[in-house]
């Protein structure tokens, strides 16, 4: 049976993108900071998660997720709930805090509710859950973000008649990047549902949550493999899990991790600010590990902290 998850865990992933736009803009371009740097949205690593957890944990519900009706039209949030469990139970005045927790306990049935949270803005409950899974944005730590354009041809005419070249294929273009290593940063704090859970005896953050989500960090882009997302892939999850109790808390990892290019072509992850941050005796005392997955074919690691386990990605 599943235990409750209570360490606290930081940490970062690296999505690696060639000749791929692994989070465009609404002009289809990749996501640049007003310095140029390219970047990606938490929300590109959250649905990379959410769609390994649909396809490959066929026993979890992923609540957060498009779905479509009878219709072929995406479910609102009434539906999806209606979809998992059944209709709303019983709110009138007498019975509205009971239905707010059943509704509250159901939602806690869902992997992606322990681990991100959500809102639930119902005629039936209101509810806010505070996520026990943190991602930041992710930002390109390569030394160079070149992004290109390239175009591409429709096989069907132009539609508008009154075009002057509706006679023509249509022609459009798509933009990527040359070669990117997006660094994200991760936390989990199961405490960030306690007080919810506790409300409707349910044990939150599964140890098996926890299991699934490395997972899917290791995997999940890699296997969204969409025609937009080809060259993007899973290239590093690196995991630093506290000691059970321990309030330690850790920065961004984002800026304290480089990728360079080898003298022989090859690709390198510095981790040399994260080692000096980690062998601080006030902060390596409250570390119950580290572990760091890649594949070491493609990629190096200089620098580690004292005591990382190295893993293969898959």
């Amino acid at each position: 049976m599943s235990q409750s998850f209570k360490n606290r865990v930081f940490g970062c992933v690296i999505i690696k993108a060639n000749n791929a736009n692994y989070n465009a803009d609404f002009t289809g371009q990749p996501r640049t900071l007003p310095d140029g740097t390219v970047y990606a949205t938490d929300k590109a690593l959250k649905y990379t998660v959410r769609n390994y957890f649909t396809k490959n944990f066929a026993d979890e519900k992923v609540f957060y997720f498009k779905s479509l009706n009878d219709e072929m039209q995406p479910r609102d949030l009434d539906q999806t709930y209606v979809r998992f469990f059944g209709e709303f139970p019983k709110s009138d005045k007498k019975e509205a805090v009971k239905a707010r927790k059943t509704i509250l306990k159901n939602l806690l049935n869902c992997v992606d509710v322990r681990l991100f949270g959500g809102t639930f803005a119902s005629k039936d409950a209101n509810l806010s859950l505070h996520g026990t899974t943190q991602f930041s944005h992710g930002v390109n730590r390569f030394e160079e973000g070149i992004i290109y354009s390239e175009q591409i041809s429709s096989p069907f005419r132009n539609s508008n008649e009154k075009s002057a070249d509706s006679m023509q294929t249509t022609l459009g273009s798509q933009f990527k990047l040359q070669e990117g290593h997006y660094v994200h940063h991760i936390s989990v704090n199961p405490r960030n549902l306690e007080e919810m859970a506790t409300s409707v005896e349910s044990p939150g953050l599964l140890d098996t949550d926890i299991e699934k989500l490395k997972e899917a960090l290791k995997n999940g882009a890699t296997f969204y493999d969409s025609a937009a997302k080809t060259g993007v892939e899973n290239e590093l999850l690196f995991w630093v899990q506290l000691k059970e109790g321990s309030k330690q808390v850790l920065p961004s990892f984002v800026e304290l991790i480089s990728v360079y290019k080898t003298d022989n072509g090859g690709r390198e992850v510095d981790f040399s600010k994260v080692k000096v941050l980690l062998e601080k005796e006030s902060i390596k005392n409250e570390i119950e590990k580290i572990e760091v997955f890649y594949n070491s074919g493609l990629i190096s690691l200089s620098n580690l902290p004292e005591g990382t386990s190295e893993h293969s990605l898959n």
